[in-house]
């Protein structure tokens, strides 16, 4: 159960608002919900808040909008829900910082596991005793979650932050997309989501995203981390 956790749902739809509230009250969550984006900004202002499912399409601000706001200043989960399935839509959606993005076809059951898929690593991790990561102009501390760059902090997301960690702690070893997959979304995915996620990622530590010093392709299998 995730009685601590706080899920706040922003759609314009209220059968939709209704169905996974209690979707998400029935598996211990507290939820709040919000039609419009400027109702869901000043709940998440207001509130401890550990996740968003976060609609697309909505009248006035969008879904992809209020993102890139709250991106400016939180890494809470952000799980975005549309009507539709493009791929441009969920690459957008990806790269202004959502943990997720979920065609409305899923069934309530399948959006409240990946609500769960989503927060369950971050929870694991709460208790960790410091230590830090030092791979020289790139380092990471355990216990404050802080990542830092040539001595700069950088602002990461929730699941970037949690990839880099899991790089860092295992240099030189390969991990597959279907482990990726596995480990940070239950094995719901494709090779497209963990491209654009560390791609996102490279954007942020790398002197080149385009021709990457610490996290490289391995073609046709998955991505490593070199080190300093």
């Amino acid at each position: 159960m995730y009685i601590s956790n706080t899920i706040l749902v922003v759609d314009d739809d209220p059968s939709i608002v209704d169905l996974l509230r209690d979707f998400l009250e029935h598996e211990g969550f507290a939820v709040l919900t919000a039609g419009d984006a400027n109702e869901a900004w000043r709940l998440f202002k207001q509130h401890s808040i550990q996740g968003i499912v976060l609609d697309i399409m909505m009248p006035g601000q969008s879904g992809f909008e209020l993102c890139r706001q709250i991106r400016a200043e939180s890494d809470v989960s952000i799980l975005f829900l549309s009507a539709r399935s493009d791929d441009v839509d969920k690459i957008r959606g990806l790269t202004l910082g959502g943990d997720d993005y979920i065609v409305k076809t899923a069934s309530p059951g399948e959006i409240v596991a990946r609500v769960k898929a989503v927060l369950r690593r971050s929870g694991s991790k709460a208790h960790k005793d410091e230590q830090l990561l030092d791979y020289g102009r790139l380092r990471l501390n355990l216990s404050s979650r802080e990542v830092f760059v040539e001595g700069e902090q950088i602002l990461l997301t929730r699941r970037e932050y949690e990839l880099l960690q899991l790089f860092l702690e295992h240099p030189k070893q390969v991990f597959t997309y279907e482990q990726l997959l596995d480990q940070f979304w239950e094995g719901i995915g494709d090779k497209h989501t963990i491209r654009v996620h560390l791609s996102r990622l490279r954007e942020k530590i790398e002197t080149d995203p385009n021709q990457p010093r610490h996290l490289v392709n391995v073609w046709g299998v998955g991505y490593r981390f070199e080190g300093a």
